[in-house]
């Protein structure tokens, strides 16, 4: 077993740099160390870490902590891919959020990236068949987090949610890969049509804080969408949209705006 540790932990760069920073914590901070050492240290790879995480948040008279990490554990072996976007999304953090200083800042301290993570244990479950424990891990992460995503919902990876208050992300929404967005936003219907009702947002996209993008359209990437806007209409590529409704008020201002975070429209 300890082989087997020391093995997974050599070949992932992401996991020995929350490792070396898990042991700094607690050398500053030696008041943590129940929660670093069970969070973190605890645990032979990012995966059983965020599986542990999982459980723990999401537990309750309803579900106990054991069955969820089960759950989780089970996702985690039979689909790479939730370990590889899990990665993805601690380094966008990292890099778009100031506030991030290190790798292990949003595995235990930031909601945003906590409700993704369990909304991608979600959605595994759903692509399984099993939507009533979709179900079920969906209203807890809304319960928990504050975090409203349909587990059917598509997301890519190196997504960041900032601050992650009350986010809204409708059934038949599709995310890009590397999208940025922050408080307040939701990804919705416009009435109570069925089939399919909601946005889809390309890669690379900034949408700022309390913007409400509605109904079956499509946001083009590396496209902006103002803070308070409410988007009704497609918006082409690589532009700024702004207002309610909101319109086209200029050119994105960069070629990635969800890295730069720019929200001025000084660049535009």
């Amino acid at each position: 077993m300890l082989e087997t540790k020391f093995k997974v932990s050599q070949v992932d760069p992401v996991w020995n740099r929350v490792r070396d920073e898990a042991q700094e914590t607690i050398r500053s901070e030696p008041l943590l160390g129940g929660l670093v050492h069970s969070s973190l240290l605890h645990h032979a790879s990012l995966e059983r870490a965020l599986a542990y995480r999982f459980s723990l948040k999401l537990a309750s008279g309803e579900m106990s902590e054991q069955i969820l990490r089960e759950i989780a554990d089970e996702a985690y072996s039979a689909d790479p891919s939730l370990g590889a976007a899990a990665r993805a999304d601690l380094m966008a953090i990292y890099d778009r959020d100031p506030a991030c200083h290190r790798y292990l800042q949003p595995i235990l301290f930031f909601k945003g990236y906590q409700a993704v993570q369990a909304y991608r244990i979600g959605h595994w479950l759903w692509e399984q068949g099993r939507r009533d424990l979709a179900y079920f891990v969906q209203m807890r992460v809304s319960e928990a987090f504050g975090v409203d995503i349909h587990p059917a919902a598509k997301i890519g990876k190196g997504l960041m949610i900032d601050h992650a208050h009350s986010i809204v992300i409708g059934e038949t929404a599709v995310v890009g890969d590397n999208v940025s967005m922050l408080h307040s936003v939701t990804l919705g219907g416009t009435g109570k049509e069925d089939g399919d009702r909601h946005p889809k947002i390309g890669d690379g996209v900034l949408i700022g804080a309390g913007a409400k993008v509605l109904g079956n359209i499509h946001i083009g990437h590396c496209s902006r969408i103002a803070a308070g806007s409410v988007v009704l209409q497609d918006v082409p590529p690589c532009k700024t949209v702004a207002g309610v409704p909101a319109r086209i008020v200029g050119e994105a201002g960069c070629d990635t705006p969800s890295v730069s975070m720019d929200h001025r429209f000084a660049d535009s």
